[in-house]
């Protein structure tokens, strides 16, 4: 609670880019679902933002945004409990960016740690665009319409909230105090292997979807890679350098960490029988998420419902923010 006695209010947003998988719900949903409770919480479906490095192809977006969505109500957020909705919906977020665009020395968004990385990871696009150079003045507009106290992030991305929070204070110091400057709200974020052993990732391949049936995932991880120094059934090896074992961290009770452990460093144990151990875990904790979905599928029109309601809420606060920023700014007509 904050002074006044009211819930802080967080704002989080994913970008549509295809189907979730087991790093999502792990990383980042179960974190959203036990904030909804203690915080006043803004999640958006983030779609203009798939336009800053896939604005070649933009017509799966639609279909995937209710796919992502139905992922979200099943994993357990309540559009009862937060607001849900589409960033796209809502055309105070082009306003306050094209506003903040003004204010941003491009210096800033050079240094930005992963403008540098996705120019190099994905070499297969032009990303020499305005759009993709200001994407984060986009997002700090997208946390600041709503006037967070508190963005949950990895450790990887506080440099993205650290970013608006300078945009907040030049406003600030520009215009007089309007917004607030959030804190990054570290959340707990396991590493999640993918089957090859690399980040999970749908763009590598390697994930485990959120609606995967259980023998598909029983093959899947069966295959998955292990330490290279096993290549024998003989051979002992080291938990610590086999991706796997990162899944055995997450989902293994202590009492089995310890048996394989103890397992693969006397080769007492072969990698499939190991893997198993792990794998029932994950065929059973993705069961109820894969019921509730299709439910939720079943019902026709509702996650248009949930966010069209979603919207509306948002809609009212955005534009309450608008009105003080175009106030402070002088641009009130």
């Amino acid at each position: 609670m904050t002074s006044a006695g009211r819930k802080k209010i967080v704002v989080s947003g994913m970008r549509p880019t295809g189907k979730l998988h087991l790093g999502h719900l792990l990383g980042t949903l179960r974190n959203w679902v036990a904030l909804q409770d203690q915080y006043d919480c803004h999640f958006f479906v983030a779609d203009w933002h798939v336009l800053t490095t896939d604005y070649e192809k933009p017509g799966k977006v639609p279909g995937f945004v209710d796919e992502m969505v139905l992922d979200w109500l099943a994993a357990g957020l309540d559009p009862e409990r937060c607001v849900i909705f589409r960033q796209s919906e809502l055309l105070e977020h082009a306003e306050l960016a094209l506003l903040f665009g003004m204010i941003t020395p491009v210096p800033w968004l050079e240094r930005n740690p992963t403008y540098k990385e996705q120019k190099e990871q994905l070499s297969d696009r032009d990303l020499s665009t305005y759009g993709f150079l200001g994407y984060p003045v986009l997002q700090a507009a997208d946390i600041l319409l709503y006037k967070a106290d508190l963005v949950p992030v990895g450790v990887d991305q506080v440099p993205h909230v650290e970013l608006t929070r300078e945009i907040a204070r030049r406003f600030n110091h520009l215009y007089g105090d309007v917004l607030p400057e959030p804190q990054a709200l570290l959340s707990p974020t396991p590493k999640v292997p993918g089957t090859d052993g690399r980040k999970m990732s749908k763009s590598y391949g390697n994930a485990i979807w959120l609606d995967e049936e259980p023998e598909s995932i029983q093959t899947r991880l069966g295959k998955m890679a292990t330490d290279p120094a096993r290549v024998r059934r003989t051979d002992p090896g080291d938990p610590e350098l086999c991706p796997a074992f990162n899944l055995h961290k997450v989902y293994c009770t202590p009492e089995e960490i310890e048996t394989v452990t103890a397992g693969c460093k006397s080769a007492g144990i072969g990698c499939l029988d190991c893997k198993k151990i792990m794998i029932k875990h994950v065929v059973a904790d993705l069961a109820p998420h894969r019921e509730r979905r299709a439910a939720l599928a079943a019902r026709t029109g509702y996650v248009r419902d949930v966010l069209a309601a979603g919207t509306e809420r948002a809609r009212a606060i955005a534009r309450r923010t608008m009105v003080d920023v175009r106030d402070a700014m002088g641009l009130a007509g």
